[in-house]
């Protein structure tokens, strides 16, 4: 059964109260017809962009766009995504030490451990706030606060039980958002990188977490059991207590 997409956007709306848009997500294919009135950002917009930067547009902004290898300005992201072949300065992890690992060998394998789709397998990232998509989506980006992903994670594990695992990296975190939970079919929770950071303004407040669309039906229910199980967002802080103050504060009743 397909997710109602409005519905999904109704239940984080009311469970989760995000900041930000929930972002919808497909991999397009070379052919592929895209949406009406998409934004191709080198055409449109005159610069060409980070996939967390599209993210960002697309959750801050409310615009559609799509993202093929003429709009990426990261070398990294053209490399992971598929939309550039591999380079020997990339694969010899080059672009990685002295930043981040102290030799080329520890870069390798970090490089290794990225999730990768082929080369030539898709054409474009397509991505748009979740209220204005008309596309079936294939994974939900959607920003938030730590305990704002704590409300999701629970929505997630309602119906499984059990734990969530992630991995993070540290780098190339729209590689962890749309191709890791594309390829496991699992929600996964994302600690934004540096890249994010810089280029997309994410703050240091806000993590991420992907919805696989085979998930979110799911999550649909979690978010509503969970509720009635008594987990809320706004977290309720518990204040039916007496407080104590300081003795000279006291003697103001003798």
């Amino acid at each position: 059964m397909k997710p109602d997409l409005s519905k999904l956007a109704d239940v984080l709306t009311r469970h989760v109260r995000l900041g930000s848009f929930p972002v919808a997500v497909r991999m397009v294919k070379t052919g592929e017809p895209l949406p009406d009135r998409v934004k191709h950002p080198l055409k449109d917009l005159k610069i060409k962009v980070a996939t967390c930067q599209a993210i960002a547009m697309a959750r801050r902004y409310g615009w559609v766009l799509a993202v093929g290898d003429e709009d990426i300005s990261c070398p990294l992201t053209a490399v992971v995504f598929g939309f550039r072949h591999a380079s020997e300065f990339y694969l010899k992890g080059r672009a990685c030490a002295g930043m981040y690992t102290e030799t080329e060998e520890a870069g390798t394998l970090s490089e290794e451990q990225v999730e990768k789709f082929s080369f030539g397998e898709y054409e474009y990232i397509l991505v748009a706030p979740l209220h204005r998509t008309t596309f079936e989506p294939e994974v939900i980006v959607i920003y938030a606060n730590p305990a704002q992903v704590l409300r999701l994670l629970t929505g997630a594990l309602w119906k499984s039980g059990g734990r969530l695992a992630s991995s993070f990296g540290g780098r190339i975190d729209c590689a962890e958002e749309i191709i890791v939970p594309l390829r496991s079919g699992k929600c996964e929770v994302i600690l934004p990188c540096y890249g994010d950071r810089i280029f997309a303004q994410t703050q240091d407040h806000e993590m991420a977490f992907s919805i696989p669309m085979d998930r979110a039906e799911e999550v649909i229910e979690g978010l509503e059991g969970t509720h009635k199980g008594g987990v809320r967002y706004p977290i309720p802080s518990f204040l039916r207590y007496t407080g104590e103050f300081p003795e000279h504060y006291r003697k103001v009743e003798e």
